[in-house]
Formats: structure tokens, C-alpha cells, sequence
């Protein structure tokens, strides 16, 4: 039986610990592997397809299309409902890794329903194929993401306060694919997300009733067929439904 097998990470591929793991789970070396990266979440942010060119382009071991790729390509949700399945499927099926990019959590799961990909996926992963997630990309296989239900039915948009993330207007959903049973707060002790401090996510692990992995930048979670090996760098911790944080 074929393993499924997922990188979750925080902000990519940061570090040489976390480039070995995604070499492990690709089965062979980067230079002989191939992979298509989707952007479609960064676009809900101002200034979001500048963000989505660096990530996938600029020099660096965080530029995802320079990591020695045989082959690296983009693949935009945005256009697959308007293609006939039989342009795009092929590629997905053929690439040996899928990197799905950081950005609006809430948009990225709009849009993974509104152009199949959240149907086909979970097959494509039991036939071998690697998931790098980053940040939204990984949050989007797990249990659930957070969202403010009362502002919610309030105004119909989805809103996260842990993140202080707004859906698009009419094009946001709280669906993700559950294919881990916990949940991840990515970019712990960031400069950019204030909130994100240990002492705040502990709090939020009040709110859910599975484990919750908080991870920096630095972190990120191997994951085969279910068993979770964290690979890190940086600072992490996980709240079991006890809440007692019991590794860092």
C-alpha cells in the first residue's frame, strides 16, 4: 500500500534539515523530482502577486523553483474551473510533488473546492504523490481553521482572529480536508503576526478538542501515513487536548 506523505511546514523550505526530509519523502534526489507550486492564496493580500513571484522565483533556499527542480511549475486554481479537466489533470498527476503556498487560508480553501482539487486530491496522495504545505497550504489539511463565527454570521464574511485574516468578499470557505487529526499555528514567534506568542496559542488550544502543533519558521512536520516526526531548526511545541504544552 502506498504511503501518504506530507510536508507541513511553516514558511517552506528554510533550512537543510527540513530540504532533507522533503528529499526522504520524494524517495529520490530534488535534481530528479519534479513539482508544481500553487500560489492562489497569496493573491488575497495586497501586493499578493509580487509575494508569489519571490516564493517562486527568487534566489535563496526559500524560492521554491530554486531548489534544483528537473522540472517546477506553476499550477493557478483560479483558471482550472474555466479548462476542461484533461488540460490540467495530467500535469498534477505526473509531478512528484505538490507545494500549495501560504496566503488567506480562507481563499485558498474557496478556491481548492471551486477548481476540483479538493476532490482529486486525497487519490493523488494515496498514489505517492508529496504535499509541501506553507502555512495556509498545511493548515488546509488539517482538522480545521480557525474562524470567528459570530462576525461570521454577522456579515457572511469568514474572519480569523488569530490571524487578523479576512476571507474575499464571496469567496471564502472554513473547509478543510482533514486529512491529519490536528490542527498547526504556523509563523510562531513572528515579527510579522504579533499575536502568535506561545503565551496566546496556548489559550486558543482551549478553544478545540485536538492536538494543536505550533511551529516557527524554522519547523516543520513530516508526516507519513498519519505518524507526525517534527524537523526543526527553530521553536516549537505541541498542546495535547490536555493543553499542557509537552515539547519544544
Amino acid at each position: 500500500m502506498t504511503q501518504r506523505k506530507l510536508l507541513l511546514t511553516s514558511a517552506g523550505i528554510t533550512n537543510e534539515h527540513i530540504r532533507k526530509a522533503l528529499v526522504d519523502l520524494l524517495g529520490k534526489p530534488i535534481n530528479q523530482s519534479t513539482a508544481l507550486f500553487v500560489p492562489t492564496a497569496i493573491y488575497a493580500y495586497p501586493n499578493g502577486g509580487n509575494y508569489a513571484w519571490r516564493s517562486a522565483l527568487m534566489d535563496g533556499i526559500q524560492s521554491l523553483g530554486n531548489l534544483g527542480w528537473r522540472k517546477f511549475g506553476i499550477l493557478e486554481l483560479t483558471a482550472l474551473p474555466s479548462l476542461n479537466k484533461d488540460v490540467w489533470l495530467p500535469e498534477i498527476e505526473e509531478a512528484d510533488a505538490l507545494i500549495v503556498g501560504g496566503g488567506n487560508s480562507f481563499y485558498l480553501s474557496f478556491w481548492m473546492q471551486k477548481s476540483g482539487l479538493f476532490d482529486i486530491l486525497p487519490e493523488l496522495l494515496e498514489k505517492g504523490k508529496t504535499y509541501v504545505g506553507i502555512s495556509a497550504g498545511s493548515m488546509i489539511l488539517t482538522h480545521s481553521i480557525s474562524f470567528n463565527r459570530k462576525r461570521f454570521e454577522k456579515t457572511g464574511v469568514y474572519y480569523d482572529d488569530e490571524y487578523d485574516e479576512e476571507a474575499p468578499e464571496n469567496a471564502g470557505s472554513d473547509k478543510t480536508l482533514h486529512l491529519v487529526d490536528f490542527v498547526i499555528r504556523p509563523h510562531l514567534n513572528s515579527n510579522f503576526v504579533p499575536k502568535l506568542t506561545l503565551e496566546n496559542i496556548e489559550k486558543w488550544a482551549t478553544r478545540i478538542d485536538v492536538p494543536l502543533y505550533a511551529i516557527d519558521d524554522q519547523t516543520a512536520l513530516k508526516v507519513i501515513d498519519g505518524k507526525v516526526e517534527v524537523i526543526t531548526e527553530g521553536k516549537w511545541k505541541l498542546f495535547e487536548k490536555s493543553r499542557k504544552a509537552i515539547n519544544k
